[in-house]
């Protein structure tokens, strides 16, 4: 008995120790990507923003420019991560994620479509022509309504015809390709300025972050992480199928229904606040999985930190790597992601990982 708990013990002090590894990791990147930049900024400068002593332009960049693209970025990763963790669970389908579901596609429609045809963009002149994005709420609402369409298809398909994983992820890259030719056509009916703007917007960038964009953002992250965790052992009993978690109690319909509606919602706001970042809610939970397990009591917060820590990595590289060219973290993302995808499926391929 004492080794089984002896065992036990170090079994889960290792997943312990990864989240505190993981926390520590984020805490150290994050003041890294605060001092990292064209503009020369140390620790002393932080410091000197917190005790007041700093200068009007440290304050500024500090404040302003680097805090929220660096919170922001945890944030957004977390979305993303936690989101894939929660879709992968609850279709039981490993290459679940809002990016191959076609959910970011959908989302991304859905904002284009408030651009153009609701006139939430309007054109600014001057010396740099763009299209200010004046209400991010009906951008966001209108992400999260088209987001819902993919969802729904995919969850229908799930429900009412016993649809198998390669199926559902099949008719996500339907839906996918459907929602960017959507988007191709209204790009057509669109002026130059707003042409421009939506085809940089869909590149995926963190560099238009601002605080409001970060306290909505916030608010989302935390209702997600908040239903995930409330919902962990529901997910456990998920993953050992729907008849043995109806025999534990567990409502699967209306728990993969909730779990949908949230993962869709926080990659709505996500992807209308920054455009498409592919491959984080894929990638990410697979790592998570290959080091600590299955588990999701530890997989869905482990996700959470390790999807902000990795997309704020990327987005630091991304602005640092070419400075004082400022690339897209989405374009990153996807370089990353691909072959680090193909070498877990390699890996993971007769190893009980998929």
């Amino acid at each position: 008995m004492e080794t089984i708990e002896t065992s036990y013990r170090s079994y889960q002090g290792k997943k312990y120790g990864f989240l505190i590894l993981i926390s520590i990791l984020l805490l150290a990147f994050a003041i890294a990507g605060i001092t990292l930049g064209s503009a020369g900024i140390g620790l002393k400068d932080i410091i000197k923003v917190i005790t007041a002593e700093a200068s009007e332009m440290q304050h500024q960049i500090i404040i302003n420019i680097r805090l929220p693209r660096v919170l922001s970025a945890i944030l957004a990763g977390t979305a993303l991560a936690v989101s894939g963790a929660a879709m992968q669970t609850i279709l039981r389908n490993p290459l679940g994620s809002p990016f191959t579901l076609g959910i970011s596609n959908a989302a991304a429609f859905g904002a284009a479509f408030a651009v153009i045809v609701l006139s939430a963009g309007t054109s600014q002149s001057g010396n740099t022509e763009t299209v200010l994005l004046n209400n991010p709420y009906s951008i966001t609402l209108s992400a999260f309504l088209w987001s819902m369409v993919s969802t729904l298809i995919i969850f229908l398909l799930a429900r009412f015809k016993g649809a198998t994983p390669e199926v559902m992820i099949l008719t996500g890259i339907i839906l996918g390709s459907l929602f960017s030719a959507g988007i191709t056509a209204l790009q057509y009916f669109a002026d130059d300025i707003e042409i421009s703007s939506i085809v940089f917007w869909t590149f995926g960038d963190i560099g238009r972050a601002s605080w409001r964009d970060f306290g909505i953002l916030l608010v989302m992250v935390l209702i997600a992480m908040v239903i995930f965790l409330r919902n962990r052992w529901n997910y456990n009993a998920l993953d050992a199928g729907d008849e043995m978690a109806k025999s534990l109690g567990v409502h699967v319909q209306r728990t993969r229904l909730t779990g949908m509606v949230t993962a869709s919602l926080a990659t709505a706001v996500t992807v209308s606040f920054f455009g498409i970042i592919a491959f984080v809610g894929l990638v990410v939970p697979h790592i998570v999985r290959r080091v600590i397990g299955g588990d999701e009591r530890f997989l869905i917060p482990a996700s959470a930190l390790f999807g902000g820590m990795f997309l704020l990595v990327s987005d630091t590289v991304a602005r640092t790597i070419i400075a004082p060219v400022v690339l897209p973290v989405g374009i990153l993302t996807s370089f990353l992601g691909a072959p680090l995808f193909l070498y877990l499926l390699i890996r993971g391929i007769g190893k009980g990982y998929w």
